[in-house]
């Protein structure tokens, strides 16, 4: 990293934060990972860490330098009940952004969230 790019207000277009491209890696995080996969309580703790650790992992490897990442993962027992979810964050609306994806089966879902906060 150059010392111009140490002290920029603002992300290189290249590696600014896309939605899109994060929807995707977390779209096929928890395929990778839920696919085939029935509930059970007793590993929701275990697929949580692992969603978040592998989503987390990838981004890295984009190579968005000085982002910093949330991932918020939450899985549950499919029984056709409603669920709502929200969030508020203070943050720059040139920089900073997120993604979330969904993951429905039989008998589980899950939510992934990531967010992406450029530290200045």
């Amino acid at each position: 990293m150059s010392a111009g790019e140490a002290f920029s207000l603002r992300p290189n277009h290249k590696k600014k934060f896309r939605a899109p491209v994060v929807k995707e890696i977390i779209k096929k995080v928890l395929q990778e990972k839920l696919d085939g996969q029935d509930y059970h309580a007793d590993n929701v703790t275990n697929y949580t860490k692992e969603i978040a650790d592998l989503i987390r992992d990838r981004l890295k490897d984009l190579g968005w330098d000085r982002y910093k990442y949330v991932v918020q993962c939450v899985v549950g027992e499919q029984r056709g009940e409603g669920l709502k979810m929200g969030c508020r964050c203070f943050w720059d609306s040139d920089t900073d952004n997120y993604a979330e994806e969904m993951y429905i089966s039989k008998t589980c879902f899950c939510v992934a969230t990531v967010f992406g906060i450029y530290h200045y």
